[in-house]
């Protein structure tokens, strides 16, 4: 028997802590058929052989919290990708509607608050560049958005609109709406702007995809599946070109009650090849940029004095429980978002009422972020079997975290954010997600910073919360493969594990750093779906 494919020249991480590294793997057909020196007497005339000249391979990446549909869809809109200031921002709003006079809106999204003073740009400097056509442009986070004052007026926000209960309205001095957008003000403005086609979803998913396998990518969990998104994954995977392994997370409305678990019940059961929905999302608080995550003690203001604001629970602490426990009770898995203390507590609090009603489970709930986590909850999360599904490329000291973080949590709270190692050392699991497009979907970026804590030229985080390359590297790989209930085909090699593999330019553990790492390949199942340049 000869091998379809083999990798050699170079060595090859496992994800498996008994044997880290060999030397080559070899598959058949999707399957890994062989590891170490085995390889070398299973390559015949026909295989096909990838040479790694010295750089590493290891298991495809599993991005377990990634927002693909809608970040594809915003690169295909107005992008401020390659922007790094408000006049560039302003610049692209300006081209963008000079290039696409036919669209009624501009919509687009990927602006950064630390362009602009307190991280709110106002809606005239839209306005001097496209007066008569609505825009909407979300920022990096997906948090807030940036509104001209056609698109204010289009959705009859004026200085008596009063703010709704889950969001805020940015106010110039005497109450008339600024152009900044918090939470779920958005929507003020979203309910009268177009809705999203089948047709933009679908290109959304196609441009997505190619973006996360030139990284490496080669599973997910997609953060915010609505129908017309799980559509959109069916129609795709149905026609065969689906080519991630993608679990799906259903969002739950916050606004709607618990008629909600058999409607996913139901839409539980209309999944696809390589694609199923069987986990829940379920957004427990704001960020801390604009100071809606929700927090144990209120934020301060910028004297360091306590203020009245704890952030914003989106969910009642109370119902969360109930939620939790009806959807353990059904089998599903929970998908938290939670940045502050307060909502990663609640998280904490309403799976253990899950499991002191419904007893032990295999649902891998799991809270995706945890950017603030008391130290009194750290240990929680290996008692209750709760996964930490971390993105790390924010575990530093960015413009964010200096200018609209880190002074308004205070010295000792800021000392409590993103703490990785502590999690690792209670005995918690660990996974990794991008959340791209809110950050970057370029797992070597990501695994820089979890490992120094560092962004370039810059001071580290809480550097003693740094991890290891390889508990890193795992996190990636196996640790998110758990998330997903997909570790025993995929996430680590070894002999009859599904083929999927991520071919790197150099071996960051020898020649770093990770940030510098390319991936010059990307397998699934045997087969080369990403090649770039060495």
């Amino acid at each position: 028997m000869t091998a379809d494919l083999a990798i050699v020249g170079g060595r090859v991480f496992t994800s498996v802590k008994d044997g880290l590294f060999v030397d080559a793997v070899a598959a058949r057909g999707d399957r890994i058929l062989a590891l170490g020196e085995d390889v070398f007497d299973l390559i015949g005339p026909r295989t096909e052989v990838h040479d790694l000249e010295g750089g590493l391979a290891t298991p495809g990446f599993i991005d377990a919290h990634v927002h693909p549909v809608t970040s594809g869809l915003d690169r295909l809109r107005c992008s401020f990708e390659d922007c790094s200031n408000a006049e560039e921002a302003v610049a692209s709003i300006a081209a963008y509607a000079r290039d696409h006079p036919g669209e009624e809106w501009v919509l687009g999204a990927g602006w950064s608050q630390d362009w602009f003073d307190r991280g709110c740009p106002p809606g005239e400097l839209i306005d001097e560049v496209v007066p008569q056509r609505p825009v909407l442009v979300w920022n990096t986070d997906g948090h807030g958005a940036w509104a001209n004052g056609r698109a204010l007026e289009m959705a009859g926000i004026t200085s008596s609109t009063p703010d709704p209960p889950d969001g805020r309205i940015e106010r110039n001095p005497d109450g008339s709406p600024q152009g900044t957008l918090h939470e779920g003000a958005v929507s003020l403005v979203e309910r009268v702007a177009p809705a999203n086609t089948r047709d933009d979803m679908l290109r959304g998913l196609l441009r997505g995809q190619e973006e996360l396998l030139r990284h490496g990518v080669t599973g997910w969990q997609d953060a915010a599946v609505d129908p017309l998104t799980q559509d959109a994954y069916r129609q795709v995977a149905e026609e065969g070109h689906l080519v991630g392994r993608v679990v799906g997370a259903l969002w739950w409305d916050r606004h709607r009650g618990l008629e909600q678990v058999d409607e996913m019940t139901e839409r539980r059961e209309q999944g696809a090849p390589g694609f199923s929905p069987v986990s829940v999302k379920l957004m427990l608080d704001g960020v801390a940029e604009n100071f809606t995550a929700s927090l144990t003690e209120p934020w301060l203001d910028s004297n360091g004095l306590a203020t009245d604001n704890a952030g914003i629970d989106f969910i009642d602490p109370e119902d969360l429980g109930v939620i939790v426990a009806a959807l353990d009770a059904r089998g599903f898995q929970c998908h938290f978002h939670a940045i502050g203390d307060g909502a990663v507590r609640n998280a904490l609090d309403a799976v253990e009422a899950a499991r002191s009603q419904n007893g032990p489970s295999a649902n891998r709930h799991h809270i995706a972020h945890i950017q603030v986590v008391h130290p009194d909850d750290v240990r929680r999360f290996a008692a209750l079997d709760v996964v930490a599904n971390a993105q790390p490329l924010w575990a530093c000291n960015d413009p964010y975290q200096i200018e609209l973080t880190r002074p308004f949590l205070g010295p000792l709270r800021a000392g409590w954010q993103y703490p990785f190692r502590s999690l690792m050392d209670a005995g918690a699991r660990l996974g990794m997600g991008s959340d791209w497009g809110v950050s970057t979907a370029n797992v070597m970026e990501e695994i820089d910073v979890a490992v120094t804590r560092t962004c370039p030229d810059g001071e580290p985080l809480v550097p003693g919360e740094a991890l290891d390359p390889v508990d890193a590297l795992i996190a990636f790989s196996h640790g998110s493969a758990y998330i997903n209930h997909s570790e025993t085909e995929t996430g680590s090699l070894g002999v009859g594990k599904l083929a999927d593999f991520a071919l790197l330019d150099r071996d960051p553990f020898r020649d770093g750093p990770f940030r510098e790492t390319r991936v010059a390949a990307t397998i699934v199942g045997g087969r080369v779906v990403y090649e770039g340049n060495r």
